[in-house]
């Protein structure tokens, strides 16, 4: 089943064109890489998923009732905020019920079940300005899953710092998949390609490939730099040569 079907999608950032004709389909069970250059409208694309950005033209239709889960990129949030662990995993619930309601105490032990499920149990309290950038994640990534949405979309989950965490949180990706489709938005073609099903390239326009298999010059036309790919056993291994970095 389709949840999110996006047909001929143009869209604006600051008055300039960033999206061009753009046709997605993003369906359940789905995990979905989606890489381009910096500037390139990879966050313009998922705005509009989100709803949070109107589109200056085409259409984008979210199956009824479609529920989003959403870690946004690191630089987007206020680790000053007093806030703890258990305030961020709650507020994933925030569109399913009245703001002035209290949690119900269901709703309380499921944060705490997907707190300790992140790997956070004992960190309730915990004000997130005090945590690693890994722990920081999990807690996101525990507030975008809490209201068991059908699609959950990461927008570079690797700024957030802790390479000890990474490969835990691949892994958490990959049990998550099993019922709910993800959309990973990276600058990091290499990690991306270990971890999703298909992949899509964002420059203005988009190039959809149903699989991870994309050739070098595919890479290179996209992110206008040489790239070479070498598999090495069930690992593939990216090399970036030397280039002249293109600005737009």
């Amino acid at each position: 089943m389709s949840l999110v079907e996006i047909h001929h999608l143009s869209a604006a950032y600051d008055g300039r064109t960033v999206l061009h004709d753009v046709d997605l389909t993003i369906s359940e069970g789905d995990f979905l890489g989606i890489i381009g250059p910096n500037g390139g409208g990879k966050t313009t694309l998922v705005k509009c998923i989100l709803g949070l950005l109107t589109p200056t033209g085409g259409t984008i239709d979210r199956a009824p009732g479609l529920r989003i889960g959403y870690l946004p990129q690191y630089t987007r949030i206020d680790r000053s905020f007093p806030i703890t662990v258990g305030d961020v995993v709650l507020s994933g619930l925030d569109g399913s019920r009245p703001l002035s309601a209290r949690y119900t105490a269901e709703q309380r032990a499921k944060a705490l079940d997907v707190i300790a499920h992140m790997g956070l149990q004992g960190l309730e309290r915990r004000p997130i300005g005090a945590l690693s950038g890994g722990q920081l994640q999990r807690a996101l990534l525990g507030r975008a899953v809490i209201s068991d949405p059908q699609l959950v979309i990461l927008d570079e989950p690797s700024t957030y710092i802790d390479r000890q965490f990474e490969s835990r949180l691949y892994r958490l990706l990959a049990e998550l998949n099993q019922h709910c489709a993800i959309v990973l938005v990276s600058h990091d073609i290499g990690t991306v390609l270990q971890q999703v099903k298909s992949i899509a390239c964002v420059d203005r326009t988009l190039d959809y490939h149903p699989d991870t298999g994309v050739t070098s010059e595919w890479i290179e036309r996209h992110f206008h730099c040489p790239i070479e790919l070498l598999g090495h056993g069930d690992l593939p291994h990216r090399i970036l040569g030397h280039h002249h970095h293109h600005t737009d």
